[in-house]
């Protein structure tokens, strides 16, 4: 926690005047501890805070990685189940994620109801974590959190895992009655047209549009990250007018966790991401740039952010679309 010089001159000077009470120094305190609050704090939860509730039959904790059955198989936390985002959070068929019925599929086969607070981890910093948040909160999901620093930072505290395979009884999560009449929310999404609409209209100059990838994947100096060089689209660089924040920016490289609020308001705003605009995020697939949707959107507490999971695969593979290097 960052003290201000102003604050630690109250607090000194408490012990030598009668003129500060300790109401003052209270109200002080409260004043630091707010600054430093992300503004949805409760959708965060620590590791001690897992561990205190990993007995907890309202609790379902679900570990989301990119190769999933690798780390989950190797160890994982007591009772967590596994999401595998490419088969659970996606659709099998069409570029699109899991339709409704899929989605209360899903829900009940890990045995989440209604009144379940789902925490999800992974690796990678929580790289698909935050995607499967994303998607839980498009389908309106109520109480889902991220535990800050994910995986990793289990590993590094030396926290309690197993290899067993939790067997629970099928949930009874419901949406609606009529499921027919479920309608998701759409205003944390983006498609093609409507990206691409706002580029040609007044409404360009209201939008924030953000690209969480690498720099070289920006510039189009490579197609895809390292790690995946297959998963790519036809060309390389970004959509015009697009500023480059690489997602991992946003968390601390020696544990995974966040940032301090301070420290990504800095981020964001010294790069023209403010709050009285519409922020779009976008990365290759729509994973990294869901990690950026929910810092902006939750952390940070932003009115009017969109992920658009369509990503540059594919704005980089449509004919004609407007690229820039």
């Amino acid at each position: 926690m960052i003290v201000h010089k102003l604050h630690v001159n109250i607090f000194y000077c408490a012990y030598h005047s009668s003129n500060i009470t300790s109401n003052m120094i209270y109200e002080s305190m409260t004043q630091i501890i707010n600054e430093n609050k992300y503004i949805h704090p409760e959708v965060l939860v620590d590791t001690q805070w897992v561990e205190e509730h990993l007995d907890d039959k309202n609790v379902r904790i679900a570990e989301v990685d990119y190769d999933a059955k690798a780390n989950y198989d190797l160890g994982h936390v007591p009772g967590s189940v596994l999401i595998a985002w490419k088969e659970d959070i996606n659709d099998p068929l069409t570029r699109n994620i899991l339709t409704p019925h899929e989605y209360l599929q899903l829900l009940q086969r890990i045995g989440v109801n209604n009144d379940t607070t789902l925490v999800l981890y992974g690796d990678f910093n929580n790289w698909f974590a935050a995607f499967a948040f994303w998607v839980f909160k498009y389908y309106r999901y109520k109480d889902v959190r991220l535990l800050n620093g994910g995986r990793k930072k289990w590993l590094q505290e030396d926290r309690p895992i197993t290899k067993d395979i939790p067997q629970y009884p099928p949930g009874n999560y419901r949406v609606l009655a009529d499921e027919s009449s479920y309608e998701p929310d759409n205003s944390i999404r983006v498609f093609l047209d409507e990206t691409k609409n706002a580029l040609v209209s007044r409404r360009k100059f209201q939008i924030g549009l953000v690209d969480v990838r690498s720099p070289k994947e920006f510039t189009g100096e490579i197609l895809a990250p390292p790690e995946y060089p297959t998963e790519h689209a036809q060309r390389g660089g970004h959509i015009p007018s697009a500023i480059n924040i690489p997602w991992a920016q946003v968390v601390n490289d020696s544990d995974g966790t966040f940032k301090s609020i301070e420290q990504l308001k800095q981020l964001y705003e010294s790069n023209g991401i403010t709050k009285d605009k519409e922020i779009i995020t976008y990365c290759r697939i729509g994973e990294r740039s869901s990690h950026t949707w929910f810092v902006l959107k939750y952390l940070l507490g932003y009115p009017d952010v969109k992920n658009y999971d369509g990503s540059w695969t594919e704005w980089g593979n449509m004919i004609a679309n407007p690229i820039e290097k």
